[in-house]
């Protein structure tokens, strides 16, 4: 029984507003002034309830912007908000990131935020010729474990034509490498 109490409650929280649009249309009918007042208010509710929303979003930036790498997963842990909402917001940075200086990718079933230094470390190393496993070794500091990091951020920025032509090859880097 209480159960269905919770459902009825949470279905007039997701469709308060279509509720109040048709209690205003009722009572217009009857008293026009009222509704007008009370079309007002609706308004005004209507606009503070995306407030929330674009906090989440600023406040979100700036925590990312203390990590060079971070996992969806710990960012909701840190903000006590369910992994799918985060995972949303994610989704929707990650869409505008073009001329960002950080970069987000979806590997293994989650997003990982990596941070602008992050990020130019990787294209200063690419450029210079290195093979994946070089660059992974110089991203170490960056928490970078994985291979398929790598190739994922190479990939998500050759997409998103941030990465230019490598000014050297892997393979005269390598030969350069050998007889120097």
């Amino acid at each position: 029984m209480p159960n269905k109490y919770k459902v009825a409650i949470k279905t007039i929280g997701r469709k308060w507003f279509l509720f109040l649009v048709v209690l205003i249309i009722i009572i217009a009918i009857y008293y026009p002034i009222i509704a007008l007042w009370m079309t007002g208010i609706t308004l005004v509710l209507f606009l503070l309830s995306f407030i929330p929303g674009l906090l989440f979003k600023n406040k979100l930036n700036k925590f990312l912007n203390k990590y060079s790498k971070i996992e969806d997963e710990i960012i909701a842990r840190k903000f006590n908000k369910n992994i799918s909402k985060v995972r949303e917001e994610l989704f929707e940075l990650s869409q505008n990131q073009m001329k960002k200086k950080y970069l987000i990718v979806f590997l293994n079933k989650q997003y990982i935020y990596y941070h602008r230094e992050t990020i130019e470390t990787f294209k200063d190393g690419y450029n210079k010729g290195l093979n994946e496993k070089e660059i992974l070794d110089k991203l170490k500091e960056f928490k970078l474990n994985t291979r398929a990091e790598v190739k994922v951020i190479k990939e998500t920025l050759i997409k998103l034509d941030r990465l230019s032509e490598r000014e050297v090859s892997v393979k005269e880097y390598s030969e350069k490498q050998r007889f120097a």
